[in-house]
């Protein structure tokens, strides 16, 4: 694997991620691909680039952790991956669809049906019941439940029993749950979370994890998890490394010590 001109560790190379994605191999065989994104705030002098030629390819059902300093481009990464944000240039591609080409009311409508979201903030609406919140996504696109998928939905994430109550009576680990069914139930073809278990303590967090890996491993949801916490990727099948808006590396069947090790030496990449 290349990254940004330097050699990788092949044996570090992980299969679930390809930085060396090729566009007629995207369809089918990548969930979700970046393709040479370069993102620039602003113009001028007062200009910032927060990825420079970023490329990078997750294969179907894998679990992907993107891991970088503050100011390394990860929320960045996310957002055009997820088509909140435009590349300045390059490529974003949702299995066969490229979306910078989408007009604003169709992105919303590809994020609505084939994207998910979980953030660290539950962003549940209290006066609604836990089902209610659950299927908010459905009822905004005009659709309606299934309710066997719902019910199927809410058994996996551990919350089945607790569909009528409202997110005051939940503890956190439970809000999270009611957030990761939310961005289940439309059936995405990625699930995206931001630093999902910021909000939650060491053994709540490790719940939340553990639901993520199991959704991967046992349904093939593909998810990407941007985090600064080793431990965290460490649920992954391989992290992905930024730094100055480039890639600085990747690491399959990360570790926590792993992980902190490369953290470190980020700037020698």
């Amino acid at each position: 694997m290349r990254t940004q001109g330097r050699t990788a560790d092949r044996a570090e190379t992980s299969p679930q991620v390809s930085p060396q994605v090729s566009p007629q191999r995207t369809h089918g065989t990548y969930a979700l691909a970046l393709e040479s994104v370069r993102k620039v705030y602003g113009s001028g002098d007062g200009a910032i680039t927060a990825l420079d030629g970023v490329t990078a390819g997750l294969r179907r059902g894998s679990f992907t952790a993107v891991m970088g300093p503050s100011g390394s481009g990860k929320s960045t990464f996310l957002h055009c991956a997820a088509g909140l944000d435009r590349p300045t240039s390059g490529r974003v591609l949702l299995g066969g669809t490229e979306l910078s080409g989408l007009s604003e009311t169709r992105l919303t409508e590809l994020r609505r049906q084939r994207i998910g979201f979980v953030f660290q903030a539950y962003n549940l609406l209290p006066s609604l019941t836990v089902e209610q919140n659950i299927t908010l996504p459905l009822r905004l696109a005009g659709q309606r439940a299934d309710r066997g998928w719902l019910r199927e939905v809410a058994e996996r994430v551990g919350i089945a029993a607790k569909l009528g109550g409202r997110p005051a009576e939940l503890s956190g680990g439970q809000q999270q749950r009611v957030a990761i069914a939310r961005a289940l139930v439309t059936k995405p073809e990625v699930l995206l979370a931001d630093e999902p278990t910021g909000a939650l303590d060491t053994r709540t967090g490790r719940q939340v994890l553990e639901l993520l890996r199991g959704l991967v491993d046992s349904t093939g949801q593909t998810v990407l998890m941007v985090t600064h916490d080793p431990v965290a990727a460490s649920y992954a099948h391989s992290v992905l490394f930024l730094a100055d808006g480039r890639f600085a590396g990747e690491l399959s069947a990360p570790t926590p010590d792993k992980v902190a090790e490369r953290m470190t030496h980020l700037g020698e990449w």
